[in-house]
């Protein structure tokens, strides 16, 4: 008889066990996304002492008969709740996040509700919690968040060609750009935890002004790294990004 499956095995993923970690990394995907996205980043941090978790949302692969969360406070809430069940020996091993997109304003109101908050941040391609635009791609007809996806270039060309495929997909994003499109954070509000910045120099949704706001939201140390390419340049140099977060993340190094 298996297991009864816990709050924790329902939201997070550990593709890769690390025994006597160094460090635990949280990895918060984008929206549409889901857990085995960071996969290579577990593979490639195991052998630098680092244990990769990824959270997984409702409406999505093994959880893709649940309804997707569309509040980003109710999915803060859902996760901070999870993870310290997820993370044996969570009072005393160090922990960050990462979140890409989405995953990084979830990652920072997640961090908001930590009784113990993580030892680092790294907000990748979102503007800071304070700089709201107005968009509606989750109000789109299909076609319309279609189109989004393409533009974006972070999902395969042939899995938005497949119209099965295309069916089960797309109520996780809608509801994924509906929590994060109507997301506003509290005024002031901001973390003691350092914060750094990973931001594309060609990203059309995040400006580097907007990138460096992130700065008013952390009483701890602030720095940003660019690199070259649009909202997914994590796909593009993989190898790169991955060295960039390992270095980040590393408790012997500091950031000002």
């Amino acid at each position: 008889m298996s297991a009864p499956q816990t709050t924790a095995d329902l939201w997070v993923r550990r593709y890769r066990r690390v025994t006597d970690a160094a460090l635990r990394l949280v990895c918060f995907p984008h929206a549409g996304g889901s857990a085995s996205f960071f996969f290579p980043v577990a593979t490639a941090l195991a052998d630098r002492g680092v244990e990769v978790l990824a959270v997984q949302y409702p409406g999505r692969q093994d959880r893709r008969h649940e309804k997707p969360v569309t509040d980003l406070h109710r999915l803060a809430d859902a996760v901070a709740e999870a993870l310290p069940a997820a993370l044996p020996g969570w009072d005393g091993a160090p922990t960050a996040f990462f979140g890409h997109s989405m995953g990084a304003a979830l990652a920072f109101e997640v961090a908001r509700r930590m009784e113990r908050p993580p030892v680092k941040l790294v907000a990748s391609g979102r503007r800071a919690p304070s700089r709201r635009r107005a968009e509606s791609v989750h109000l789109r007809d299909d076609a319309g968040v279609v189109a989004e996806l393409r533009a974006l270039g972070g999902t395969e060309a042939s899995l938005l060609e497949d119209a099965e495929l295309l069916a089960m997909l797309l109520p996780a994003v809608r509801g994924d750009y509906a929590a994060i499109e109507t997301y506003a954070c509290a005024p002031g509000a901001a973390i003691d935890t350092p914060i750094t910045v990973f931001v594309g120099d060609d990203d059309p949704h995040v400006t580097l002004d907007e990138a460096r706001a992130w700065r008013e939201h952390t009483t701890g140390g602030f720095d940003m790294h660019v690199f070259e390419g649009g909202h997914f340049y994590l796909t593009r140099s993989p190898a790169e990004t991955i060295e960039r977060l390992a270095t980040t993340i590393d408790m012997r190094t500091s950031i000002s």
